[in-house]
């Protein structure tokens, strides 16, 4: 796992998760600090996916939102119970992990590309 944003997301997918994020970052960014506050977890994590996939709980459907992806809700502990991080792997994750007050972790699923992606939330 890299710690920048893959090459291919810039072209392919930025454009459309950006457009989205601006609509979607308040609310995102207000469940990742309950998952923390609540000590749920120290990394949440948000799939995100066109269709329906089976990781986290639906946050915010794209029909909920005029948006393209639908949001999910999850943290790096189910990852890890569903295989999706291997325990040689949780170390890399937590230490590429960005501060989660100003970088939101999205996990891109899409037929071509499953990657984490870590945007910025917009500043106040």
């Amino acid at each position: 796992m890299r710690d920048d944003n893959d090459p291919e997301l810039n072209g392919k997918y930025l454009g459309t998760i950006t457009k989205d994020f601006v609509k979607v970052a308040d609310t995102l960014k207000e469940a990742s600090y309950q998952v923390r506050s609540r000590k749920f977890s120290d990394f949440p994590i948000f799939p995100v996916c066109k269709s329906d996939q089976p990781i986290g709980q639906l946050l915010i459907g794209n029909t909920d939102l005029k948006v393209d992806w639908n949001y999910y809700i999850t943290y790096l502990d189910e990852f890890i119970q569903r295989k999706l991080i291997d325990n040689e792997g949780i170390e890399g994750f937590k230490n590429a992990y960005k501060n989660p007050d100003e970088y939101c972790c999205l996990f891109v699923v899409d037929q071509d590309f499953t990657n984490f992606v870590y945007i910025p939330y917009p500043n106040e």
